[in-house]
């Protein structure tokens, strides 16, 4: 009964009458309900409008304990099928610490490259500990 309660209101908190995610706290209180609780690693994205307001969240892959793996090509098919004006990613680190690998570093730079080139900017990088969230990208790439 809890993940329905979860889900319904992850669902309303989503859509047409969204709030705008204007940095990392917003997009964090969106995705920290559907990722801190999973015991596996599990990339998500969430996909913006035009006006920053959330469309959708969607889990894109979920990997073992500690390894996930996210190919550009599932993070923006999905980007893509729910016309996002632009994306914010996240994964958990079930270990706790939040602290990003170079293999974090590594997807997020390959994520804003195709986001450079298929026009849907990729605006963070979020991975949530059971503690706190770390920002990959400081937001240097919100917009002012």
């Amino acid at each position: 009964m809890a993940a329905f309660e979860m889900g319904r209101r992850l669902a309303a908190s989503v859509g047409e009458n969204s709030e705008t995610i204007n940095g990392p706290n917003d997009a964090a209180r969106l995705l920290i309900p559907l990722l801190r609780p999973l015991r596996k690693e599990t990339f998500a994205i969430l996909c913006l409008d035009t006006r920053a307001r959330a469309i959708s969240i969607r889990k894109i892959s979920v990997g073992s304990l500690n390894a996930s793996i996210a190919h550009p090509r599932e993070v923006f098919f999905e980007a893509i099928q729910e016309s996002a004006a632009s994306i914010i990613v996240a994964h958990n680190h079930p270990s706790t610490s939040p602290d990003p690998s170079p293999q974090d570093i590594e997807v997020t730079d390959k994520l804003v490259q195709c986001g450079q080139v298929l026009g849907i900017p990729v605006l963070d990088h979020l991975i949530i500990g059971s503690d706190r969230v770390h920002s990959v990208m400081d937001g240097k790439n919100w917009p002012k």
